[in-house]
């Protein structure tokens, strides 16, 4: 995600003519490959978090969290939340 906010804000400053990116031109002999390197990133970066199952594992741990927060606040709701904590703290 932060490659793709890059590259926004690269064109974003090249058509507001902002800094050194209000020179660069769109041509393909020129500094085309400023603007498209951060998207390209993003793209690599992406099929790399799928392929190794990183995009999966954040997933599931998110899924862990939520049923935890969930299980805690209907212990809690039931008023067993004094029952429920561990004694060998």
């Amino acid at each position: 995600m932060a490659f793709v906010l890059i590259g926004v804000v690269l064109i974003i400053c090249h058509l507001a003519g902002w800094g050194p990116m209000a020179h660069w031109t769109w041509a393909w002999s020129g500094d085309l490959w400023k603007f498209c390197a951060p998207f390209v990133l993003a793209a690599l970066w992406w099929a790399w978090a799928d392929a190794s199952g990183l995009t999966k594992r954040r997933a599931m741990l998110r899924d862990d969290e939520s049923k935890l927060k969930r299980r805690e606040r209907n212990i809690a709701a039931m008023g067993l939340s004094h029952l429920h904590k561990r004694r060998d703290k």
